[in-house]
């Protein structure tokens, strides 16, 4: 007997990023072992404090770096492209589902 499943995608379910991504995962080790607040005191100096355009998030700019490092990604625009897909990428860069 064949089985059709039909617009399983317009139903609502109440969900967070963090359900998404498994306990045992590469990236909530590294997340887990890694405290990346001390990017912000080794960036201080570089920021205007007084002026300018908000800048993105200096620690988001890191782990960015380091999704393509530790996945063997080596285009920038090919890891924006991955995090829009990928909810462990998501999670990681504290983003939420429609940053």
């Amino acid at each position: 007997m064949m089985t059709k499943r039909e617009n399983q995608q317009i139903e609502m379910h109440l969900i967070t990023i963090e359900d998404l991504v498994p306990m045992d995962h590469l990236l909530r080790k590294v997340n887990d072992i890694i405290d990346f607040s001390f990017i912000y005191n080794e960036v201080e100096n570089m920021y205007c404090h007084n002026n300018g355009r908000p800048s993105i998030d200096p620690v988001v700019l890191i782990k960015f770096l380091l999704i393509g490092f530790l996945y063997g990604i080596n285009s920038e625009r090919r890891i924006s492209e991955e995090i829009q897909v990928n909810m462990a990428y998501r999670w990681f860069l504290g983003l939420d589902i429609m940053d």
